[in-house]
């Protein structure tokens, strides 16, 4: 878990929605409670701001830091994958989205940048070339970004005999790593009182919600009726719906009293 990864994650718990920024030695305080040095806040803050995510705001000796349109961008489909998307998909109708993509050896950083985006979206490699994702995905946003779109062919299909989905769904995704990382949610979180190092609920709190973004962004919601019936993205999900909904309750008191804001409505 890297320290911009448990930024964002607190980014989405306490400025997204509101129109604020906080003071950087509020975020300090709070990151030091899961032992992330004031060094690595300073740089990811510096660097985040450096690529268009965060607004620098001074209020006396003081800065403060707020989101971009970009980040707000981010943090929100964030949300949806954590509260809206589910742990499951239940409503495939049958169709895959494919892209093949074929690109020159002087664009290969173009081919790492399009391969890790079409993770974060959902899709997985069938073969050289090309990858496959359950339903419907539009990816023009993302082709366009990346100025592919001369190299790239996107279509929609349903496999045909001999080609099962299932196969298809355990030849382009890892079916047991996937597993594997929700058991390992389970056990880390699953104590009576998870994480018991950690020195309070607002700790905790961004560590679960990073654990479970980090989670469901591996995640290529891939349909049930392809998956075994026990599949522990259902057990998982549960607990993570559970332990967010306690420490909105305790966390809320913590984080009122350790961060602080500025008003940037009027800016």
């Amino acid at each position: 878990m890297t320290p911009q990864s448990l930024m964002l994650n607190f980014l989405g718990l306490y400025v997204l929605g509101r129109d604020t920024a906080v003071y950087s030695g509020s975020v300090i305080d709070v990151f030091g409670r899961v032992d992330v040095s004031e060094e690595a806040v300073r740089s990811t803050l510096t660097r985040m701001a450096a690529r268009g995510l965060l607004t620098k705001h001074r209020n006396g000796r003081k800065v403060y830091f707020g989101l971009t349109p970009h980040a707000t961008d981010v943090l929100q489909d964030g949300e949806r994958r954590i509260w809206q998307t589910g742990a499951l998909n239940t409503d495939w109708d049958g169709t895959w989205t494919l892209i093949g993509f074929s690109l020159p050896e002087s664009r290969r950083s173009d081919r790492h940048d399009l391969r890790s985006q079409l993770m974060w979206a959902g899709f997985g490699p069938v073969q050289n070339g090309l990858w496959i994702a359950p339903g419907t995905r539009d990816v023009t946003g993302m082709v366009e970004e990346l100025d592919l779109a001369q190299h790239v062919t996107v279509f929609t299909a349903q496999h045909a005999k001999p080609t099962e989905a299932a196969d298809l769904a355990h030849r382009a995704f890892d079916t047991e790593a996937i597993a594997a990382r929700y058991q390992d949610f389970l056990a880390r979180w699953g104590g009576k009182t998870p994480l018991k190092e950690l020195p309070d609920d607002l700790a905790r709190q961004l560590v679960l919600h990073s654990d479970w973004l980090e989670l469901v962004r591996q995640d290529p919601h891939l349909p049930a009726e392809l998956l075994d019936a026990d599949w522990p993205a259902i057990e998982a999900e549960q607990l993570f719906q559970s332990l967010a909904t306690r420490y909105t309750e305790t966390a809320s008191p913590l984080a009122a009293a350790a961060i602080e804001s500025i008003d940037v409505s009027g800016k």
